[in-house]
């Protein structure tokens, strides 16, 4: 034990000489070291991001999405198991989710209601302000099922959807562009040449799930499909459950409804997916995991590069201490006591490096978090992951005895007589 001791001291000495060196090293290790905190943390800030804006839409709804369906075994038509909005951006484009698939999964005893979604995106002008923007064609039912809140004004009505009005309620952003400081109640917009009156305006609520909700303009649902955008279709429904523990039993009341709608007898051919919120969440949490786990093996490889630093460094420092390796050996240090010397140096150096590599980390995982709340006002939670604490310090001593081992044992097998002799 007290050899070890004295080799520590020894090797502290020796790294002092050149402190400049040292410090380049470790800085190495440093950053490898906080890019594993910052990692870890911020995959589990993320994870808690997403669940936390998925239960924003409540706990007791069921989705259903348009689905490009598979038509031959292991295979879907133009893309593989698309669905929603991913479609609709590759150029395929499902259209046999209607409203009146909706209206048979109302009659279902577990669902209170429902309402049917589509987007459009289309120029609106009023006056001299012309914007593009998202039109969000909505069932009347959708200001009672989501948790977005009328700021001033109304959400239009069944009886508004039904007779195809042209009303409009906007996003808080899409009033701000469009009527600046004015009251926006009572006038009308164009959307495609036609006139929409507005009739309220949205509280603030912000991006949620990669959607600026904010930034929308919301019609009644058919009065998108016919008056603006000229379809039959919708692209996803929600429905309000009245008991969430029967949500898997009522998923599969409501796939057998759809499937009998849809003429659909194969499962593997469905052209929708049903998924319940615990679903949803399992799935965005293995997502935010797979994430988390692949930028960590970057990360990882961008330690062992600093290792690889650490090695090198000690390769260096034996070059220009031989004839002091020499020295010890005349006068009884053992090859031991060499490899045990060389050793400790590289252990300190990764220490240091891990020590000054989780302060790093926490520092800027706390400065990501303030960015995040105060400047793009995102919930972002703070949040240190220990087990990303103890693997970096796990992770940077392995990494000091795995690069320090060869240095180490290279300068122990030298010969005495021919170290000396070494200029």
């Amino acid at each position: 034990m007290s050899n070890m001791i004295q080799s520590f001291k020894i090797a502290v000495k020796g790294l002092k000489l050149n402190f400049l060196r040292t410090f380049l090293t470790t800085l190495g290790v440093v950053i490898g070291i906080a890019a594993i905190v910052i990692v870890m943390s911020a995959g589990k800030s993320l994870e808690n991001l997403i669940v936390d804006q998925v239960q924003s839409f409540g706990t007791d709804i069921i989705e259903t999405e348009i689905k490009v369906p598979i038509t031959k075994k292991g295979e879907s038509k133009g893309s593989s198991d698309l669905s929603g909005s991913a479609s609709i951006a590759t150029g395929v484009m499902i259209t046999t989710l209607k409203l009146k698939d909706m209206e048979d999964i109302n009659k279902l005893p577990n669902v209170i209601d429902s309402y049917a979604g589509i987007l459009g995106q289309e120029q609106v002008n009023y006056k001299n302000e012309i914007r593009k923007a998202f039109l969000f064609g909505v069932s009347p039912s959708y200001i009672d099922i989501d948790k977005s809140e009328v700021d001033y004004g109304r959400f239009f009505t069944n009886n508004e959807n039904k007779s195809l009005k042209k009303v409009a309620v906007l996003g808080s952003k899409m009033k701000e562009k469009l009527f600046q400081d004015r009251n926006p109640i009572g006038k009308n917009i164009k959307i495609r040449g036609q006139n929409f009156k507005v009739i309220g305006v949205m509280k603030k609520r912000g991006a949620m799930m990669f959607m600026d909700f904010d930034d929308y303009i919301y019609i009644p649902v058919k009065t998108a499909q016919k008056r603006v955008l000229g379809i039959n279709h919708v692209v996803y429904m929600v429905h309000k459950l009245k008991d969430v523990k029967k949500s898997k039993e009522t998923a599969e009341e409501i796939k057998a409804i759809l499937r009998r709608n849809h003429n659909i007898s194969d499962p593997a051919k469905d052209d929708f997916r049903v998924t319940t919120m615990e679903e949803m969440m399992s799935i965005l949490g293995t997502i935010t995991q797979v994430i988390t786990i692949l930028l960590l093996m970057i990360v990882l490889v961008s330690s062992v590069v600093g290792g690889v630093g650490v090695m090198n460094t000690m390769l260096v420092v034996i070059s220009e201490r031989t004839k002091e390796i020499g020295l010890r050996k005349s006068v009884g240090a053992k090859n031991k006591d060499i490899l045990n010397q060389f050793l400790a140096e590289a252990i300190i150096i990764s220490f240091l490096g891990a020590l000054g590599g989780v302060i790093l980390g926490i520092l800027i995982t706390y400065f990501i978090f303030f960015l995040a709340n105060h400047i793009f006002l995102i919930n972002w939670k703070f949040f240190i992951s220990l087990n990303s604490i103890f693997l970096s310090i796990i992770f940077s001593f392995l990494m000091g005895i795995f690069f320090g081992v060869y240095p180490a044992k290279k300068a122990s097998a030298l010969n005495p007589i021919d170290a000396l002799r070494r200029e």
